[in-house]
């Protein structure tokens, strides 16, 4: 076994002379090792994991780091510079000249690993070591250079979660600032104290516990009045951290806290470390250098990956203009964003709390769903707002490849339709010849293991695993990234071909005790005060909420399921129903909302007398298929079809027919309902 370490009490800072001039300033190695005992990745060979903590120093004039909020309000050093560091994690060739020459840069999800896990089939891991972790190794057999950079600054304070450390920014005579802040929160059970974060995260402290001004409001949903609760039944907790109810917050309701901070950490310089780390990466001089102490040459292109919070922090990368460096480079040539819906998110403005997302009964009216929401420029005429997501790229001259992948959750509770419909939900809207968009049919925001279940939820989950067309859109992504090889074409709903339609306009069938939703999650016109698009200060909360925007959602076939987009083996040769939508279970409150990032499955009645017995309008297992043999043909059927035509890879075709086997055993045998 060959494995080399440094510990962190004998860390080596490793320089290169010309580094003074750029805003990776050092890097200090906490470990370098041979990933699974030195074994060999086919053409790439042995892979080695690199640990360290990237040092960082940006100068506040340079015109690429004037988009960064409060840039002028942060501390510098002798020189002039802002600086700060970040947690970095390398997986790469061990000879970096044996690899694929693409650096595949993912996005950390609130300081989590994802990408081994999406498209591997590897286990979590936040410090991958065993087999299991690396699932088959797809990425490494590929060649990749796997670099992870910690951007959030508030992730929770648990090992292996991947951080920022930033300054916070001060007025000009050096005092505090302070600002509104706004938390609000959905129990799932009786409380009686809450963090002012979202979900774990690290919040910010309310300025004064004692202070009369704040507010705590309750309500039963999004559009419902709010009610506020006397000052005098509720307080803060002794660390400035909480909110106690002495009552209890009851499970389903929505609450809300507006109080006073201070000290606003520069949340900005997040997307700036990964701009700045990689061009260093990709366009270090000379080509031969020393970083981290292990050569890193032959690294001609950077592909950018992000799953949900990670995608929308993509989208919000671009249209802020972090993907030109601080020499006017190009930084990902292509930009890749997961289950991000038409989100962007609180990436880059005063008292940010990046976490902060947007769903049906979970995080409310934060700046995600806001205005643009396509590629290309579009001008609301409510607010005379005009903008687009590649405007500052494409002014820069620095636009990225771009994937869009959605599932049929991001259209129910992502808004997703906003990124390729005008805003009144007309037309489709103009798609660049830079930009693809795959609808991956009928799954759910994060595929589950197998078999469903009802977790929080009234029906069963979607057990739809979509990972087998992500491992072929990643071959296609980096074909096209690198020789100009055109990818599949986009495959998504539409409204010239009826595939996209209001929800009312749905023909779900009536499937006994199925309620089909009458609602979905919906985008808002919100006024968040007059310096937020121009300082990036919020000053209004809870924002003023204007109108909806038109938010539209797939159409269906006579099963239920969805008829546009990337159609997996599994729907081609349907056993059920596969939904985007669920609702929330009674015991956690709010049974009429929907479940946030839960989709739903419906089985087939296994025979004609079932399916009459029961009324359901749906055909039968044994109406759709002879045997068991003839279920499996049709699903390599399909599996082969969409193989060719690059949805899916070839060497996959077995293990989608065996994992949908296992939908077969579970809805003909004993575990469906």
């Amino acid at each position: 076994m060959r494995v080399r370490r440094l510990v962190p009490c004998a860390a080596v800072w490793l320089f290169c002379s010309w580094l003074a001039q750029g805003a990776v300033h050092r890097i200090r190695v906490v470990e370098r090792s041979d990933v699974l005992d030195g074994r060999s990745f086919g053409k790439a060979g042995p892979y080695e994991r690199i640990i360290a903590k990237a040092y960082f120093q940006v100068d506040p004039k340079n015109p690429a780091n004037r988009i960064i909020s409060d840039i002028d309000l942060a501390p510098v050093n002798e020189e002039g510079k802002v600086e700060f560091s970040a947690d970095l994690y390398v997986l790469k060739p061990r000879d970096t000249a044996r690899g694929n020459g693409a650096i595949l840069f993912e996005v950390v999800n609130r300081g989590r690993k994802l990408m081994l896990g999406q498209l591997c089939l590897a286990e979590p891991s936040s410090d991958p070591r065993t087999e299991a972790e690396f699932g088959d190794a797809l990425l490494l057999e590929q060649g990749f250079t796997l670099v992870w950079l910690g951007w959030q600054f508030d992730v929770p304070r648990e090992e292996g979660r991947m951080r920022i450390y930033v300054p916070v920014a001060r007025n000009k005579d050096g005092s505090p600032i302070t600002g509104p802040v706004r938390a609000d929160f959905v129990p799932n059970r009786l409380e009686y104290r809450h963090s002012l974060a979202d979900r774990n995260h690290v919040p910010y402290r309310v300025l004064d516990p004692g202070d009369p001004s704040a507010r705590l409001t309750v309500r039963d949903r999004v559009d419902a009045p709010r009610r506020e609760i006397p000052r005098k039944d509720w307080r803060f907790s002794e660390d400035g951290g909480a909110v106690e109810l002495p009552s209890g917050f009851q499970p389903g309701k929505i609450y809300e806290v507006v109080y006073r901070s201070k000290d606003p950490a520069l949340v900005g310089l997040g997307p700036a470390a990964i701009r700045d780390l990689v061009s260093f990466l990709k366009y270090n001089e000379p080509r031969r250098n020393t970083l981290l102490g292990a050569e890193f040459r032959h690294l001609d292109r950077a592909l950018a990956f992000g799953v949900s919070q990670s995608g929308r922090f993509l989208r919000t990368f671009l249209y802020y203009g972090f993907n030109k460096d601080e020499q006017g480079k190009r930084v990902f040539d292509g930009v890749w964003a997961h289950v991000a819906g038409a989100g962007r998110g609180s990436f880059n403005h005063r008292f940010a709390q990046p976490s902060r997302d947007a769903h049906p009964h979970m995080n409310f009216f934060y700046p995600t769903d806001i205005f643009p929401f396509t590629d290309l420029t579009q001008r609301d005429p409510e607010t005379g707002l005009e903008g687009g997501i590649l405007a500052r790229a494409q002014a820069d001259g620095v636009v990225p490849k771009i994937f869009y992948t959605n599932t049929s959750y991001e259209y129910w509770g992502r808004a997703g339709s906003l990124i390729h419909t005008t805003l009144d939900g007309s037309r489709d809207a103009e798609i660049p010849a830079t930009t693809r968009i795959y609808f991956l049919t009928g799954a759910q925001h994060g595929p589950r293991n197998f078999p469903p279940s009802r977790s929080g939820t009234q029906y069963l989950s979607n057990p739809m695993d979509y990972r087998w067309a992500m491992r072929a859109l990643l071959a296609a992504f980096d074909k096209w990234v690198k020789d100009g090889v055109a990818p599949p074409p986009s495959r998504y709903p539409r409204i010239d071909r009826g595939e996209l339609v209001p929800l009312e306009k749905v023909r779900f069938p009536k499937i006994p005790g199925v309620r089909f939703p009458d609602r979905m999650h919906r985008a808002w016109r919100v006024d968040y005060g007059p310096e937020f698009y121009t300082k990036g200060i919020v000053s209004i909360e809870p924002p003023k909420v204007g109108r909806r925007f038109v938010t539209l959602v797939p159409q269906v076939d006579s099963d239920g399921n969805e008829i546009a987009g990337v159609r997996l083996p599994v729907l081609e040769a349907a056993l059920g129903t596969f939904t985007g939508w669920n609702y929330r279970a009674p015991e956690i409150g709010a049974p009429e909302e929907l479940a946030d990032m839960i989709g739903s499955y419906f089985p087939f009645a296994r025979t004609e007398a079932e399916r009459k017995k029961a009324g359901d309008p749906r055909r039968s297992v044994a109406e759709r298929f002879a045997d068991e043999a003839a279920y499996r043909e049709a699903l390599r059927d399909a599996a082969r079809r969409l193989a060719a035509q690059g949805y899916v890879l070839e060497r996959d075709i077995g293990r989608i027919v065996e994992a949908g086997m296992a939908q077969w055993d579970f809805v003909m045998g004993a575990g469906a309902p």
